[in-house]
């Protein structure tokens, strides 16, 4: 273990013996770091944080404060990090509330560029990229592979889905389903993020299927009802169209247009 000598780790805090710890880092107690995790100078992990093997924070990150809720009453919540994920300077996160489930958690390898902020109880799935200065709001959900752009502000209990784009300086309050584009203030929807489907391997009859289901709910001028059932009747049933219809059915929000 590599503990610089300017650095404080409280008595309680549980690191891996290969875990680096950069100058004037504090480490509270009840904090449990994974091996070959990498914490920069001047970082702050707050109590009940958990993070996962191969991590790299950099310097002056915050991980694990207070939530920014005036419902938060001090109670014991937590906050959980992915292995392999990528924390860059001034990052934010805050752990859960009682009232909204008790955890943040931050999926495996995500990339949280500088000054990304995620509020309580938020979820994000694996390979999550978050720009600069992209901000969640508390209660949201990111699926998997889903990218962020920088200076987007995201709505309370909104839900991102799988390989979902969101361009920079978007304002989102309303759900983007998964495989799409979405940018602007107010979001909305730009057609299928083709490029990165491409560059996650999705085979060209699964891309063709998602296109039919997109222009089918969102070009030509259905009720989501009729819409749904449209695509159930006409378009092969893979996989990704099923979580597609099945996003869109489950939503609370709404479903950006």
């Amino acid at each position: 273990m590599s503990i610089h000598p300017t650095a404080i780790v409280e008595s309680g805090a549980e690191l891996d013996s290969s875990v680096e710890v950069g100058a004037y880092a504090i480490i509270r107690k009840e904090v449990f770091i994974g091996s070959n995790t990498r914490i920069g100078p001047h970082s702050v992990i707050e109590p009940y944080v958990t993070i996962g093997k191969d991590c790299n924070i950099y310097q002056f990150a915050a991980i694990g404060g207070h939530p920014q809720s005036l419902k938060f009453d001090g109670e014991k919540t937590y906050l959980k990090i992915g292995q392999g994920t990528i924390i860059r300077e001034f990052v934010t996160i805050h752990r859960g509330t009682g009232f909204g489930g008790g955890i943040t958690e931050i999926g495996e390898e995500n990339f949280l560029m500088n000054y990304t902020h995620i509020a309580h109880d938020c979820k994000t799935g694996r390979g999550v990229v978050m720009a600069n200065n992209a901000t969640l709001a508390g209660h949201i959900a990111i699926g998997n592979y889903a990218t962020v752009g920088g200076l987007v502000a995201v709505h309370q209990f909104v839900r991102i889905g799988d390989y979902a784009f969101v361009g920079g300086k978007s304002a989102v309050v309303k759900d983007i389903p998964p495989y799409v584009i979405a940018a602007g203030d107010r979001a909305k929807l730009h057609g299928l993020n083709t490029v990165g489907l491409k560059r996650h391997g999705f085979s060209h009859s699964t891309l063709a299927a998602l296109k039919k289901v997109y222009r089918i709910i969102f070009r030509i001028g259905l009720t989501m009802n009729e819409a749904i059932e449209r695509v159930r009747a006409d378009v092969e049933q893979y996989p990704e169209v099923i979580a597609f219809i099945e996003f869109i059915k489950n939503s609370q929000r709404g479903i950006t247009r």
